[in-house]
């Protein structure tokens, strides 16, 4: 019942957004039919829109209404009262979080707000546009949650690193669940320090920008409520994500970024159709954005489950007066161990140099080399893009090595009794560990940059825009790839339990989710 109502209420939005569009298209074909010298590259735009009004219909129905995998699996989730919940809890959280959003700060001017951060010339205005790919557009519109949920992000990264060089922190992860629960305490201090300090800098950057109104340019009171208005966001925040993960489905915090990130699509497709035309060149570049995208999504996925499986061979075990003869399975590897950490390290710290070498000039307007240098490391520039990919590369290796501790597993696998066939344990087996691991971060690292270079060179040759072409490829979109597997896995695992067939139907195993 209630999965019939959640179809009817889909086909009817689903109808009006396919009438408005057959609609348009086929009043443009007329027009241009009846008006004698009708434009080709017009009467391709309408019909393009007519194709686009069919195609949702025919998605809808099949999706929804024919026997398809995808309406076996939404019935399932449908009967399923608890998942039902979780997931209805989940988004109306992440409603919640877009609420927010649009709530501004007081004393701002968000006109002016948008006209600064609009401005490519200004090197600051670029980096945060970079880091609002993150936060859903928050710095331009200067909201309650402006910061998003990177502090927190940025908390959590500083004591994965601790924990791997402060003894006591690694004294703690090794307690269990207890110590995990006093590191994420320690995690929520930081997150404080770390929102004030951001929100003081981007309160006195507002301020020397002029993007105060006059009249509170100078007050102390709207400089500490934009303070503790930013770091409240980000705390609010931070228990939105800690609710979903308790009360929902999902990584809560990862879901937030997502949602940050997701709300630019429909911004960047209705530039790419303000782009569109008389000419056929324009419907080609359309297609070709479209077709990228699918490419680059696929490749996302396949390099992000992708695995080299080490074999383990089990030992024979005496238990009482028996003998267990020894199993075999694998120790899987991932290709792309560091995810997407290594793009944002290499990202964060290429901000530098532009903004760098345009202080020197603006200091010494005289120097050529700073105009030299602020040019060669402008984005999308040939100096800028090699030091991108050596950063990517650089900083994949830093991480995985941080992150991964092949004498630790060795260890484990010997004191379970387990051994790699031909190696003997303990250092023979670490070393072997390390040398595979290297490899395959190489692949991965090369995979991690190419995907961050695609939008540079996609909106260099075709000449699109970069927060358009930022979809097709980035930081952006692998967080995109990896909450949506792992949300998949999630509700996967729930209709498994519940002996329902997954996304795959009867395997009822997504490829690479599974150790």
């Amino acid at each position: 019942m209630l999965f019939q109502r959640f179809r009817f209420v889909v086909g009817v939005l689903v109808a009006l957004a396919a009438l408005w569009l057959m609609s348009e298209g086929l009043t443009t074909v007329y027009q241009e039919s009846t008006g004698g010298d009708a434009a080709s590259g017009i009467v391709l735009a309408g019909v393009f829109q007519v194709v686009m009004g069919l195609m949702i219909v025919g998605a809808y129905i099949w999706a929804l209404w024919a026997e398809s995998r995808v309406r076996t699996v939404m019935e399932n989730i449908f009967s399923i009262p608890e998942l039902l919940k979780k997931l209805a809890f989940t988004l109306g959280l992440l409603c919640i979080y877009r609420i927010g959003f649009h709530v501004p700060l007081a004393g701002l001017d968000q006109s002016a707000m948008q006209d600064w951060g609009s401005n490519s010339s200004n090197p600051l205005a670029q980096a945060l546009a970079q880091a609002s790919m993150l936060t859903g557009g928050s710095f331009q519109r200067s909201s309650l949650f402006g910061l998003g949920i990177m502090p927190y992000i940025s908390a959590s990264i500083i004591f994965q690193l601790l924990v791997t060089v402060v003894p006591a922190l690694e004294k703690l992860r090794k307690e269990g669940p207890a110590g995990q629960k006093k590191i994420q305490e320690y995690t929520r201090y930081a997150t404080v320090a770390l929102c004030i300090i951001q929100a003081v800098f981007w309160m006195m950057t507002m301020r020397s920008q002029s993007l105060l109104y006059p009249a509170y340019r100078n007050s102390t009171l709207v400089f500490l409520m934009g303070v503790v208005g930013l770091t409240g966001g980000t705390i609010f925040l931070m228990w939105l994500g800690e609710q979903i993960d308790e009360y929902g489905i999902g990584n809560g915090i990862s879901l937030i970024i997502m949602a940050g990130i997701v709300v630019r699509l429909p911004q960047a497709v209705g530039k790419l159709y303000a782009m569109t035309d008389a000419s056929l060149l324009s419907l080609l570049r359309i297609a070709f954005v479209i077709l990228s995208f699918v490419f680059v999504v696929a490749g996302s996925i396949l390099i992000t489950q992708g695995q080299r499986r080490i074999p383990v061979q089990q030992a024979k075990q005496v238990r009482g007066r028996r003998m267990t003869a020894g199993g075999r399975h694998f120790v899987p590897l991932r290709i792309n161990h560091g995810g997407v950490m290594p793009i944002i390290f290499a990202s964060s710290l290429m901000i530098f140099p532009n903004m760098l070498f345009s202080w020197i000039g603006r200091s010494w307007p005289n120097s050529g080399f700073a105009q030299v240098m602020h040019d060669a490391f402008q984005m999308q520039s040939y100096t800028y893009t090699l030091c991108y990919i050596g950063m990517i590369f650089f900083f994949a290796f830093f991480w995985t090595t941080v992150q991964f501790r092949p004498k630790e597993m060795a260890d484990q696998l010997r004191d379970h009794g387990s051994f790699i066939p031909g190696l003997r344990p303990g250092r023979r087996t670490a070393e072997y560990l390390e040398k595979v691991m290297g490899r395959i971060t190489y692949c991965g690292a090369a995979f991690l940059a190419a995907i961050a270079v695609i939008p540079m060179v996609i909106a260099t040759m075709a000449k699109i825009p970069y927060d358009i072409s930022s979809f097709l490829g980035g930081t952006g979109l692998l967080i995109l790839v990896s909450v949506a597997l792992d949300l998949v896995q999630r509700i996967e695992a729930n209709l498994v339990m519940r002996n329902y067939d997954g996304f795959l139907g009867g395997s009822s195993r997504i490829k690479g989710a599974y150790a």
